[in-house]
């Protein structure tokens, strides 16, 4: 029901998740961010606990890769869990159940070297084992064709030069535009990790009966110029602009 991806930029050291799915409020329960370990999405038949599991071994200096391995070791009911991750150096880790619903497919990004982009590793299909890559992972279910995650590396592979956000809000599009879910998408979610201890970004769309790509590229788009400036007023307020709503002299 679900398809994203999970990326982290070496120019920033920012790590992040874009996701849509056909279902309600799909940012509440899948992507999870935390500044100083990576990115995790959770989704298929969800587990949000996973998510959190994984950054706190992440945290700890497990790889992408050991920390899914620990995390899923013998876990209850993990065959039907699609689970992705990326750490702060890059690496990515994957695991697709053996009851992952219809299409399913995850394509990993191989990096070429920092801020020049990647190539893709594709693999499509289910297997209980963890994969890896570099700098991306995307992956999805009940998917219209398997062609959809690697349409969404190809596209993060090709802005390295975006913000990790943007660069992220553009693949999820290019997943879109390749074929998407299977049936139509309401709900839509974009997180990402810096340096604070809360998210530099996190939008949600909980549910739409338009694309809700769309309806989160104009979010992203009203909230990118306010940005920093909400950082700022969380770190210094005294040197952050004024608020600028009724009764802010």
């Amino acid at each position: 029901m679900t398809f994203s991806i999970v990326g982290h930029c070496p120019r920033t050291d920012m790590a992040g998740v874009a996701i849509t799915t056909s279902s309600i409020c799909v940012g509440s329960r899948c992507p999870h961010v935390l500044a100083g370990a990576g990115a995790v999405t959770t989704q298929n038949v969800t587990d949000p606990s996973i998510g959190p599991e994984v950054l706190a071994h992440l945290a700890a200096g497990a790889t992408a890769e050991a920390a899914l391995a620990a995390v899923m070791k013998d876990r209850p009911h993990s065959d039907y869990r699609q689970v992705a991750v990326v750490d702060l150096a890059g690496n990515v880790a994957h695991v697709t159940g053996a009851h992952i619903l219809g299409t399913n497919a995850v394509a990993t990004g191989v990096a070429t070297g920092a801020g020049t982009g990647a190539e893709m590793g594709v693999e499509s299909g289910v297997g209980t084992g963890i994969g890896t890559g570099t700098g991306c992972v995307a992956a999805g279910n009940l998917l219209s064709n398997r062609d959809v995650p690697t349409a969404m590396v190809a596209s993060f592979a090709a802005g390295a030069d975006l913000h990790l956000a943007d660069r992220l809000l553009t693949a999820l599009q290019a997943g879109i535009d390749a074929g998407g879910e299977e049936g139509p998408t309401h709900s839509a979610a974009l997180l990402v990790a810096h340096r604070n201890s809360w998210p530099l970004v996190d939008l949600r769309v909980d549910w739409t009966e338009e694309c809700p790509g769309l309806v989160l590229r104009r979010l992203w788009d009203a909230y990118e110029p306010q940005m920093e400036a909400y950082n700022l007023r969380a770190l210094d307020p005294s040197a952050a602009p004024s608020y600028g709503v009724a009764g802010d002299e």
